[in-house]
């Protein structure tokens, strides 16, 4: 088999292309996560590595390796980069992430405010091939 080319050069860098993603700031380089923000997501890790072992025990060891492959093959469904937004339901209800009730589900959708900048879907379908790097949608939104 022929290994995968590449091109070379970047195209649309991460943090060299200005006109596509607006001006680097380094205050996110610096500043950490909140650090209740970590706790909790250090706490739901922990919450996981329990209810896999517990379910491991308790139906033996194939139960959590068919559960990783399903998580894994639910999150790869995604739309294609754009205006609609990959909504994720069933990985969400695979994890019981349904039943969480977020800021989004309370406040305005960030998506529906003036100062949305929409991805490109040019770029972004780029970026899923391996042509270009960076991210896909403007890190300032």
């Amino acid at each position: 088999m022929e290994s995968q080319k590449k091109i070379a050069h970047e195209i649309g860098g991460m943090k060299n292309d200005a006109l596509r993603f607006g001006l680097h700031g380094v205050k996110s380089d610096i500043i950490g996560s909140h650090p209740l923000e970590s706790s909790y997501e250090s706490e739901k890790k922990s919450r996981e590595a329990i209810k896999r072992t517990v379910i491991g025990h308790a139906y033996g060891s194939a139960l959590p390796l068919k559960m990783d492959m399903d998580r894994q093959i639910l999150s790869r469904f995604q739309r294609p980069p754009g205006p609609i937004p990959s909504s994720m339901l069933g990985l969400e209800v695979y994890t019981g992430a349904v039943d969480d009730f977020g800021f989004e589900d309370y406040l305005n959708d960030p998506r529906e405010s003036e100062t949305f900048k929409p991805v490109d879907f040019h770029h972004g379908m780029e970026v899923r091939l391996g042509i270009s790097k960076g991210p896909v949608a403007p890190s300032f939104m």
